[in-house]
């Protein structure tokens, strides 16, 4: 089998960036489906509408409805038919992204992606995660390319909440490991084929960017600022991981993510806080060295990351729930077989339950 790698078409990252968000837009297409939450419109509308102004191109917004579900890909599918735009640009959130690349897909049309937070590695990705309505995992959407082009507009971001930055962390987090992990396995990677020496390279810069830049830039977003430990962040959370987990591969990671969904109380949690307890029940199943392990942990107790299962809203653990997200983790398919062991349900109910006491433990130490 062949080694793949996926990347954007262009990728762009600076302050200021989202107000010339027209004049990358016109060289895709006449006439553009905006998504964007009706929050994300009011702070950023005004912008985006005068960035468009004197050029052929024309745009319709629509506000996203919340879950990137086969229900909500169907409505702008529609919109897009319906209004004769002829490219889709997504702006905010993961899931708002994931819905854009969707409807660009299945309509056969440009999409450019503008991120508004630095939450996921979602954004350079030829992927969608599918929900179901009420926000519970159902697939993943391998798309045949990626994005033709990713905005990130650092000032933008930078004004987000410094907790969407840390789950964007946590995100990227998973991503050298899993990558191991696939390529100890000589697993297939999303992009469908073997890893890259690149990609490889590009998600151990990740985790090092993450370990020397994360804490210096949670409390640069914590004082209102954009500094260079912000913009190298920025870049891990989305292009380092974001090529880094489609070319070298996804692991246990992401499918104790997954299987976390099927609890409520998880519901409020945001996707890199759960994927970075993914990691470190990861690191659990594979019994990596004690120090390596205390790491990643202080890292995600530094930068405010969730290290056990009370933190993440689970506060009656019982074995008939964790098994249940152990079950859901490991079912046929899913990309925690790209382990380079066999894995179980049981297995997994074992690594959850002592990431769990690691993380209580850490915490009482400090």
């Amino acid at each position: 089998m062949a080694m793949i790698l996926n990347s954007p078409g262009k990728y762009v990252q600076g302050a200021g960036e989202l107000s010339r968000l027209g004049n990358y837009a016109k060289e895709f297409g006449k006439k553009a489906l905006i998504l964007i939450s009706a929050s994300g419109y009011k702070r950023s509308g005004s912008m985006i509408e005068k960035s468009f102004e004197g050029l052929d191109c024309a745009i319709v917004f629509d506000y996203f409805n919340g879950e990137c579900s086969k229900k909500e890909i169907n409505r702008l599918i529609e919109i897009v038919k319906n209004e004769n735009c002829d490219m889709v640009i997504g702006v905010g959130g993961g899931k708002i992204l994931d819905t854009a690349k969707a409807v660009a897909y299945y309509e056969h049309i440009p999409v450019i992606i503008c991120p508004t937070i630095a939450s996921t590695d979602a954004p350079c990705s030829a992927l969608s995660v599918i929900y179901t309505d009420e926000g519970v995992f159902e697939e993943y959407l391998f798309l045949p390319s990626n994005p033709n082009m990713v905005l990130m507009d650092t000032e933008v971001i930078a004004n987000s909440p410094a907790r969407l930055t840390v789950a964007g962390m946590g995100d990227a987090l998973a991503t050298y490991f899993e990558a191991r992990a696939c390529y100890q396995k000589d697993a297939t990677s999303c992009a469908g084929g073997k890893g890259t020496m690149a990609a490889m390279a590009l998600a151990e810069l990740c985790l090092d960017t993450l370990l020397e830049e994360g804490v210096k830039a949670k409390l640069a977003l914590e004082a209102g600022v954009c500094t260079p430990a912000v913009e190298k962040v920025i870049e891990a959370n989305t292009l380092l991981s974001g090529i880094g987990f489609e070319s070298g591969g996804l692991a246990a990671a992401h499918a104790i993510h997954n299987g976390l969904t099927v609890l409520e109380e998880c519901h409020h949690m945001y996707h890199g806080e759960k994927v970075a307890f993914g990691t470190i029940t990861q690191l659990m199943l594979e019994n990596i060295p004690a120090d390596e392990l205390e790491e990643i942990v202080g890292f995600c107790v530094e930068v405010g990351l969730p290290v056990t299962l009370k933190e993440l809203g689970v506060t009656e653990v019982t074995k008939e729930k964790i098994m249940a997200v152990a079950e859901a983790a490991s079912v046929a398919g899913e990309t925690i077989h790209n382990m380079p062991f066999e894995v179980t349900a049981e297995k997994v109910y074992a690594a959850i339950m002592a990431a769990d006491a690691y993380g209580r433990y850490y915490l009482c130490e400090e």
